[in-house]
């Protein structure tokens, strides 16, 4: 449990995945036959219609790596907060990860323990360029520029468009400095079902994520996926790290009925960004 606290800690730093009844998933969005895209401007607006238009999203997560599992909840408000609260045996909550546009939170509630810091304080994410919206835009399953809060309408002639040969999928690309993006989205649907985020910087080294999503369910007039299959290699910290993780949102609501902050109790220990990493380093060594 202690390991799978790290990894989960340690991939949402890196990375940095209607109505309010269950919903019920209606399998993937791909295609067998080959579906041309009528007009590059038409499909790119056709890709942005599809971000739902839920402002909450809650869910309940089965996590999943090298064939160990444990349970959680997914909490997200969008344009706010996204949290993750991590919960053994089904009872008890031993991790938190909270990420708002101000700040991350990571609470460590075996050791009684947490960090808060901006995101400038978070070695990692400075040097990557990540904030808040680059996160929420990679759970979200949405398209995004490095540096904006939102995708407008205005902007989408800012991304490269190709649709693959002899497939029913299009490549969208995005370049910017030190950062590729590029999706792959289907050409019927127009969802987006995969993302690769490439980062390579002479002083900061290289971290790649690649983001499946899968097993999309209906959210009002939209559909939100409910797997998502992470990896990530990086050269960014001081020994090289991969890491592959799965996510299985289930029960997905979108109800406010939650509050959006976290205030860590008066009995735990606030540590430094180094202290928390450094802690969790420890464990899983």
């Amino acid at each position: 449990m202690k390991k799978i606290l790290l990894y989960i800690i340690a991939i949402t730093v890196m990375a940095s995945c209607g109505s309010s009844k269950k919903l019920t998933a209606t399998g993937g969005s791909g295609t067998t036959t080959p579906a041309p895209i009528v007009s590059t401007t038409d499909f790119m607006y056709k890709v942005s219609d599809n971000s739902v238009y839920a402002k909450n999203i809650v869910a309940g997560i089965d996590f999943t790596m090298n064939g160990i599992n444990v349970g959680g909840k997914l909490f997200m408000k969008k344009d706010d907060v996204i949290r993750v609260q991590l919960v053994a045996f089904g009872l008890m909550e031993v991790g938190r990860l909270e990420f708002t546009k101000e700040y991350v939170l990571i609470q460590d509630k075996m050791h009684k323990q947490f960090m808060k810091e901006d995101y400038n304080r978070v070695e990692f994410l400075k040097q990557n360029g990540l904030d808040f919206y680059a996160l929420q835009a990679l759970l979200w399953n949405n398209l995004y520029i490095p540096g904006k809060d939102k995708v407008s309408d205005s902007a989408l002639k800012e991304f490269d468009v190709k649709p693959q040969d002899g497939t029913a999928k299009t490549n969208i690309s995005l370049n910017r400095g030190d950062f590729l993006y590029k999706w792959t989205a289907d050409n019927e649907t127009a969802l987006l079902e995969k993302v690769e985020v490439n980062y390579k910087s002479m002083s900061h080294g290289s971290t790649n994520v690649n983001c499946n999503y899968s097993k999309f369910v209906p959210m009002g007039s939209k559909k939100f996926p409910t797997d998502i299959v992470l990896e990530l290699q990086t050269t960014s910290l001081k020994s090289a790290k991969s890491l592959k993780l799965g996510f299985s949102l289930h029960d997905i609501k979108n109800t406010d009925d939650w509050e959006t902050r976290t205030t860590p109790s008066s009995k735990y220990k606030q540590v430094s960004v180094e202290e928390m990493l450094g802690a969790l380093m420890s464990i899983a060594n």
